[in-house]
């Protein structure tokens, strides 16, 4: 029989997005993790390091959604700064001036643990979920004498192989699940995520799609969720990661916590949202540095999304117009979609995006600053337009 209760242990750090804008929120993993579990378990703990102004004000949020805040005193305060919210952040103060502090040691039934800036959790669970939270270099859970009788890791492609040291993610699984992890979840971005035990194959759980696409601690919200339904109410770790998915998107779509409870989740109609494989045609202006910028973030993103791009200014470059004219035009005929990025109403982008139509390819439009009035032709012809960046990206791939 379970206790209904679980230790989160994780950082609490400030949050600042540029577009769209999300401005001075105080979450950090460990405290996005309790406000999204507290209709799936009843008595939450967390503990964190917490310099004083975060204290005060984060148990404020931990009184209102009635969970217990444990904080370590540290001197530090932490902030991660965003342009959007699939670009690395800016942390402040630098990663080098963080002081390292003594490992947070805890003993409880069912923990989520999340790797720290400040320093580590050292864990004594019957039942644990382990996040590392570092691309770079993700400590492995037992290596400050952490232990478990049971143990989910999860992360993503990059954290799983780091901690195994295997380049491929199903050998790095099975490496973990050798070393005595039950199951380890490889999340693998539009795919999906990857559940592995020790009995067989592994599972592909999908990710679903959302109108609105918003996805800092998107991660998050998974492990949480897949924490309270593994951990504590001992589901089948295919069942917790489907609803932790869920949950995801509709964090994505509403940007705001706790997660909806688990009856509300098993019956949202979502649909999955892999990646339509193809080649986009990136068409922008990139006259000067900040149309350049956003043109190679558009290309990059749209990359790691699973998709092959073409960009004039990457692929053809500066030139004659009797040059760069029908090599952009053979680009196209030869795309299966067209991410547009109108703002500055650039002659060349406008006509790419209307030769596409012509020619009946999708277009995804990026238009933040555009009027109704000059949207008019674009909305007309069955463009699909976006005011934000990244959802605009993911519909692109999905070719919705």
């Amino acid at each position: 029989m379970t206790t209904n209760a679980i230790t989160i242990v994780g950082g609490v750090y400030r949050e600042n997005c540029l577009w769209p804008e999300w401005k001075n929120h105080l979450y950090g993993s460990g405290g996005r993790a309790a406000v999204a579990i507290v209709e799936h378990v009843q008595q939450i703990t967390l503990r964190t390091y917490a310099c004083e102004e975060h204290e005060e004000t984060f148990d404020k949020t931990a009184s209102f959604f009635k969970f217990k805040l444990l904080p370590t005193p540290v001197p530090t305060a932490i902030a991660f700064d965003y342009v959007h919210c699939m670009s690395t952040p800016v942390i402040r103060p630098a990663l080098s001036a963080i002081p390292a502090e003594a490992p947070i040691e805890v003993q409880d039934e069912a923990v989520l643990r999340f790797g720290m800036l400040e320093g580590s959790a050292k864990v004594d669970a019957t039942w644990c979920v382990y996040d590392p939270q570092s691309a770079f270099g993700p400590e492995p859970f037992w290596e400050n004498g952490s232990k478990a009788q049971h143990l989910a890791i999860v992360g993503n492609r990059s954290e799983i192989v780091a901690m195994a040291g295997e380049s491929d993610p199903s050998k790095a699984a099975a490496k973990l699940i050798g070393l005595g992890a039950e199951v380890v979840v490889v999340k693998s971005g539009p795919v999906g995520a990857y559940v592995y035990t020790a009995a067989g194959n592994p599972q592909l759980i999908p990710a679903y799609r959302s109108d609105r696409v918003w996805t800092i601690g998107s991660g998050d919200v998974f492990a949480a969720v897949f924490a309270a339904r593994w951990a504590v109410h001992r589901e089948s770790p295919f069942e917790a990661a489907e609803l932790a998915s869920r949950a995801v998107s509709q964090y994505a779509e509403m940007m705001v916590l706790p997660s909806a409870k688990v009856s509300e989740l098993r019956e949202m109609r979502r649909v999955p949202a892999s990646t339509v494989t193809g080649k986009v045609y990136l068409a922008s202006p990139f006259f000067n540095l900040g149309q350049r910028w956003l043109v190679d973030e558009a290309r990059r993103y749209l990359t790691e999304l699973g998709l092959s791009v073409f960009s004039p200014v990457h692929d053809v470059g500066p030139g004659p117009a009797e040059v760069v004219g029908p090599a952009d035009l053979a680009a196209l005929d030869s795309c299966d979609r067209v991410f547009a990025i109108l703002d500055g109403l650039d002659a060349g982008t406008i006509f790419e995006a209307g030769y596409a139509r012509a020619k009946h390819l999708p277009v995804y439009a990026l238009a933040q600053s555009v009027s109704e009035e000059d949207l008019k032709m674009v909305v007309g012809s069955d463009c699909k337009v976006f005011n934000d960046f990244v959802t605009a990206l993911h519909h692109t791939a999905w070719k919705t």
